[in-house]
């Protein structure tokens, strides 16, 4: 039997959409149980903690617990690759990081982070903050440099870690103003901060969630943030820029997913976790944190994502950091 071809066209259209449909029902009903996020640092840190604010948000807004697993180790890549290698079904997100784009040139990974991981959305933006001990005899960012190109290879520079924000704001730090520090590398902010309290290390681009109490309790001075502009959290500490013409450092996160994950179920998390930034009670979390909400588009993530990762690019193959 010949069918009129009036017929046929509209039999066909309704084929064609039975797979969009269905992919769309498949979003909606999403999720249906548990959703790892998976945390590619330590318990505590900033990464941690935005991942538990975000999933706790999530866990309310969708009905399924979505679980922080923690996964540290070579700068956040053995969580990335977990994630690589996990079913693009929406169940197991990466929180991901500024980390993430150092990586890419840093590290002979078994991925590629730009293509094998889907931007889903920003949760923040953060200065970190150059901090030093109260002893330290430099109380500003000019006074900071002068010490430092009269002692020469003498201050030693924490950082949680090669290839994370705070090492890479210090290595772009030195590299703008040409002075010689040592960078003495630990597991997380936690003992960076206790040997800094302690005299062992002389500065500490630190992330402001980690340090802000103990500049808030005078432990600790904070001589500028590394963002373009002051930080709400900290009004009378001038950027570094300010002082350096050009400096500029953003410590952002956010949620990524295998790729191929549908793309109903990257744009529900892009609209749930939006909603979450815009929330007042979040807004005023991230806030006590210093943190800045990153509302963003799938898109626009990925856009921002390669231009970080070639950005961080010249700064490695300049300074010659190798990883650990």
């Amino acid at each position: 039997m010949k069918l009129p071809r009036r017929t046929f066209l509209h039999l066909a259209a309704g084929a064609t959409a039975l797979p969009a449909a269905s992919r769309i029902a498949y979003a909606l009903d999403y999720p249906t149980g548990p959703v790892r996020l998976l945390v590619g640092f330590a318990p505590g840190g900033p990464p941690d903690i935005l991942a538990r604010l975000m999933g706790q948000w999530l866990s309310e807004r969708l009905g399924q617990p979505f679980v922080v697993e923690n996964k540290p180790g070579a700068s956040g890549s053995i969580a990335a690759e977990a994630a690589v290698k996990a079913p693009a079904d929406g169940y197991t997100l990466l929180m991901v990081a500024l980390p993430d784009a150092v990586n890419a040139t840093l590290y002979n990974l078994n991925y590629n982070f730009i293509r094998d991981i889907a931007p889903v959305a920003g949760i923040s933006r953060d200065p970190d903050v150059m901090v030093v001990n109260p002893s330290f005899p430099a109380k500003t960012v000019p006074e900071f440099i002068s010490f430092a190109k009269a002692n020469s290879g003498k201050i030693n520079m924490a950082s949680p870690g090669v290839g994370s924000s705070p090492h890479m704001a210090g290595e772009l730090f030195k590299f703008m103003t040409g002075i010689d520090m040592t960078h003495v590398a630990y597991h997380s902010s936690a003992p960076a901060l206790t040997d800094l309290l302690g005299g062992q290390v002389q500065v500490y681009f630190a992330p402001i969630s980690a340090s802000i109490e103990y500049i808030r309790a005078d432990r600790l001075r904070a001589l500028a943030v590394t963002t373009a502009a002051r930080a709400d959290a900290l009004p009378n500490i001038p950027p570094v820029g300010d002082f350096v013409p050009g400096y500029e450092v953003t410590a952002w996160y956010g949620i990524g997913a295998p790729k191929n994950t549908p793309t109903e179920i990257v744009d529900r998390l892009n609209k749930e976790i939006n909603a979450g930034l815009a929330d007042p009670s979040m807004k005023a979390r991230l806030a006590n944190l210093g943190s800045s909400a990153f509302s963003i588009s799938p898109s626009n993530f990925a856009k921002f994502i390669a231009d970080e990762t070639e950005k961080w690019a010249k700064v490695i193959k300049f300074a010659g950091i190798k990883p650990d």
